[in-house]
């Protein structure tokens, strides 16, 4: 025999058929939440469910009702639009930084934020789903406890990891730890990275997150604050090609006026274009000097060319005539 519930108990879960069951598309009617109700053994007249929805859309729910057939009440709009949900599932599949199982774990969550029928449209296959993918699942613990490093403005210690020829993650420095004062968390070629005060050297380092083991508060206050006052963490990333540091220059590049679009990718639309003639401009900006950013001006081709100065031209000369020469 079906029980009597409170009205507070019996609205909840009428909130939650309609969240789970309905959409623009998939309607229910008092019919349909009577007999699911009946299903966790609650009664309820028709007049009580349709005070408690609207008791639902009073608090604030979306709630609407059609005559159209098939008739009956929906959600009409939630938190998450179906659209915003497919964005962030296919965020969480390609993300290089998201194990499998985690990226698994947060996309069944996500779809308890759209009706059952639109959760089945976010079951999607991303052409990126099958890359490399890091395999530490404590990534997510790093970033929380980095955070909170930040917000205690204290130190942290952690032992940092790298690849060996056996496909092995070794700690680096024979598993000394590493001391730095964590000033901010960045997103950049896919992986996240810890910026931070090496107290050693007293440079501003950069970490790979999901290197990162064994990761603890320590009680000695942040240093470094004086470096990271006016620390602008789009324009590091910018000039640092890869995540991969070296020395800062201020070097001018010449480009073919049709590769505007790859250089303004890169370096933003802040920067002053110089025109040289009709068919070339040049512009000036502070990168960080390394085999990364050689690399990427190889892949420009001879439409972009560094022209100061000369140090860096002279080395990234000697580069190509080093890599010219491996090859005979």
């Amino acid at each position: 025999m079906a029980k009597v519930v409170g009205s507070k108990l019996r609205t909840l879960y009428i909130m939650q058929m309609l969240l789970e069951k309905s959409d623009q598309d998939h309607r229910i009617s008092v019919a349909d939440i009577s007999e699911m109700l009946e299903g966790y053994d609650i009664k309820a007249d028709r007049k009580s469910i349709y005070a408690d929805i609207g008791t639902l859309t009073e608090w604030g729910m979306d709630i609407l009702y059609t005559k159209e057939k098939p008739a009956g009440w929906y959600v009409a709009s939630r938190e998450f639009e179906l659209p915003e949900l497919k964005l962030l599932v296919d965020a969480v599949q390609a993300s290089k930084f998201i194990t499998h199982k985690k990226s698994q774990d947060l996309i069944k969550k996500l779809e308890k934020l759209a009706s059952e029928s639109e959760a089945k449209q976010l079951q999607r296959n991303v052409v990126v789903a099958n890359r490399i993918k890091t395999p530490n699942e404590g990534i997510y613990y790093n970033v929380d406890t980095i955070h909170e490093a930040i917000l205690a403005n204290v130190q942290i210690q952690f032992t940092y990891y790298a690849w060996t020829i056996d496909k092995e993650l070794v700690a680096k420095r024979d598993g000394k730890p590493y001391t730095v004062s964590p000033w901010a968390l960045t997103w950049d070629d896919e992986n996240y990275y810890l910026i931070a005060y090496e107290m050693g050297t007293k440079l501003v380092k950069h970490y790979r997150v999901d290197k990162m083991k064994n990761i603890k508060l320590t009680k000695k206050a942040r240093e470094g604050r004086d470096n990271f006052s006016d620390f602008d963490i789009a324009g590091y990333a910018k000039k640092t090609f890869g995540m991969f540091g070296g020395e800062t220059e201020n070097v001018i590049l010449e480009c073919a006026n049709h590769m505007i679009g790859p250089i303004l990718d890169r370096f933003g639309t802040d920067n002053i274009i110089m025109k040289v003639d009709d068919d070339k401009f040049q512009i000036q900006q502070q990168v960080s000097v390394s085999g990364q950013f050689y690399g990427w001006i190889v892949g420009l081709g001879p439409d972009v060319k560094i022209v100061h100065p000369p140090k860096v031209v002279a080395e990234f000369k000697n580069r190509i005539e080093r890599i010219n020469q491996s090859y005979e």
